[in-house]
């Protein structure tokens, strides 16, 4: 994003310091504020969903997954707000509950939609893969039934996978596998997906 010269370039601290209200999202992008736009039913569905299972996969695991309110601090002049994040160690103790953002996520995910889908795979996944911590970048399209993921190998090394139909999303750094129905919105022709949007406690 090019950033206009006439406007100084907000720090990822000062970013964090405004009060958007309850009603507004923004990023913080290389220095400029970009607002975000709310997300539909289903996709909100489909992201409950993937953080109910890695609750409770990863309960006494040290590790902890964080909704989009919570800000993944990419660098001085960058915040992200992926839909899921999972943070393991410090970061879930209580003297980092006064935090907006966090450093060190090992896990992304993304719940990609038509408005999303390239910025999230093109600039935010370069912003992800910058950050040293992070072992999985996942992408889930649930209207189009694909998952893509991104992992790392070594140094400036990943692999990256795409997976048409349905597919379960595996995180192998954290020894957990998502099953394909809390991928979905619970709308599926065939009925491979219905189990997801039943009532579960």
């Amino acid at each position: 994003m090019t950033a206009d010269p006439a406007f100084a370039l907000l720090t990822a601290e000062e970013f964090l310091a405004i009060d958007f209200g309850p009603d507004r999202k923004a990023e913080l992008d290389h220095g400029v504020i970009r607002m975000m736009t709310g997300g539909s039913v289903a996709h909100g569905r489909v992201q409950a969903n993937i953080m109910r299972v890695l609750g409770n996969a990863l309960r006494g695991s040290g590790c902890r997954p964080y909704g989009s309110d919570t800000g993944v601090w990419i660098n001085e002049k960058t915040v992200r707000y992926p839909d899921v994040s999972v943070h393991c160690g410090v970061a879930n103790a209580p003297e980092s509950d006064g935090l907006k953002a966090l450093s060190e996520p090992r896990v992304v995910i993304e719940v990609l939609s038509p408005t999303t889908n390239a910025y999230d795979q093109g600039a935010k996944l370069a912003d992800y893969q910058a950050l040293p911590s992070i072992e999985t970048i996942a992408f889930v399209d649930p209207e189009n039934e694909l998952v893509r993921t991104v992992q790392r190998l070594g140094p400036g090394s990943w692999r990256d996978d795409r997976f048409s139909g349905p597919h379960d999303l595996a995180l192998p750094g954290l020894g957990v596998v998502i099953p394909t129905p809390s991928c979905s919105p619970g709308i599926d022709r065939r009925g491979l997906y219905r189990a997801s949007s039943r009532p579960t406690g």
